[in-house]
């Protein structure tokens, strides 16, 4: 080997070291569990791995493709430091209900009481949509027809399930046929033509709608205005784990030419799945607030990293569209309520 060549490498060898020293003798060795990549669930952890490893708040080791109802339980249980926390799932948990049902409500509450929040942001907002080969009209013409309304198990088909009767009156294996199918499989099912429709949590625009419209033509349909706006429907709407979520037409073009958006007006209206990252009540006040103000100082950052970034609301922090207070029965750590009143933003006094 040269004598340049040789120092070249010696170089580049010293750099790397240099690079994994600074990520090993960051402040804390954390823990995280995340889904897998495409969606905000990953976006968000991803993201404040690698904001708190250049700020030497933490070093961030993630576990790819957990749930949420197993990354909560981790969280509660302390075997994890960071998850993700659907709203619907600590409630469900402090009421031994759901996937927590064999821990019973004792058990569930005590755990559940062990939740607080660092930021919110939306884990999707339920759209029905179809190809417009197969003739279907929106809400009133789902009788008889096969739906997509999530995996096999797990909370994202409840809510399809819970939507669609509030919609329609129907039930599943009743009045239409569910069809589930794993994440990973969700656009093969649809381009397949193996549902009719599909009612599933979407981000606007992302990987799972674009990828259907570049095999053909949909349509989109918002809840009619008179549904959105009736007693039942705001119940829906304000139940754990949901909240109501208003784009514009012009946020919902970005889904592109091939997509026909169906709304009374200029308004397109959903139900929301909202949730946030969690973390154990026993994580240090300073630890919590030095990662929820990288969050929240990096927020540039994270939209230009994913074209449905700025709809997910990671700064959201009304309580009703956020899915905070009421029965939710989580609230914002300490450290992250320090770190987002000192950047200017109203925490509500229900959700500290």
């Amino acid at each position: 080997m040269t004598r340049s060549l040789f120092a070249a490498v010696f170089a580049a060898v010293a750099a790397s070291s240099i690079t994994i020293s600074g990520a090993a003798t960051a402040a804390e060795n954390l823990t995280a569990y995340t889904s897998a990549p495409g969606v905000a669930v990953h976006l968000s952890i991803a993201h404040l791995a690698e904001v708190a490893s250049e700020r030497d708040i933490a070093d961030i080791q993630i576990t790819l493709g957990q749930t949420g109802a197993d990354a909560t339980q981790a969280v509660a249980e302390g075997r994890i430091d960071i998850g993700i926390c659907p709203f619907i799932l600590p409630f469900l948990m402090s009421k031994g209900l759901g996937p927590y049902a064999a821990m019973g409500p004792d058990k569930g509450a005590e755990l559940a009481s062990n939740l607080r929040i660092l930021y919110p942001y939306s884990f999707g907002v339920y759209v029905l949509y179809a190809y417009d080969t197969v003739g279907l009209q929106g809400w009133d013409d789902l009788q008889g027809r096969r739906i997509l309304n999530g995996p096999p198990r797990g909370g994202a088909t409840a809510e399809a399930r819970a939507l669609i009767q509030v919609m329609t009156g129907l039930e599943e294996g009743k009045g239409y046929e569910g069809i589930q199918s794993d994440w990973s499989q969700m656009v093969t099912t649809i381009t397949e033509g193996t549902s009719d429709a599909a009612l599933l949590p979407e981000f606007i625009p992302s990987d799972r709608p674009l990828q259907a419209l570049s095999a053909g033509k949909m349509t989109f349909w918002s809840i009619p205005r008179d549904k959105w706006e009736s007693e039942t429907m705001q119940r829906l709407l304000s139940a754990p784990g949901s909240a109501p979520v208003e784009f514009t037409m012009e946020q919902m073009q970005t889904l592109g030419d091939n997509a026909t958006i169906v709304s009374d007006d200029d308004i397109f209206r959903m139900r929301g799945s909202v949730g946030g990252n969690c973390v154990n009540a026993a994580m240090d006040e300073d630890l919590a607030y030095q990662l929820t103000k990288a969050h929240i100082e990096t927020l540039d950052e994270i939209y230009a990293k994913a074209p449905y970034a700025r709809n997910v609301g990671f700064e959201e922090l009304d309580a009703r569209k956020s899915g905070m207070c009421g029965p939710n029965p989580v609230t914002y750590h300490p450290g992250a309520v320090r770190a987002w009143e000192e950047a200017g933003y109203t925490v509500p006094d229900c959700a500290k």
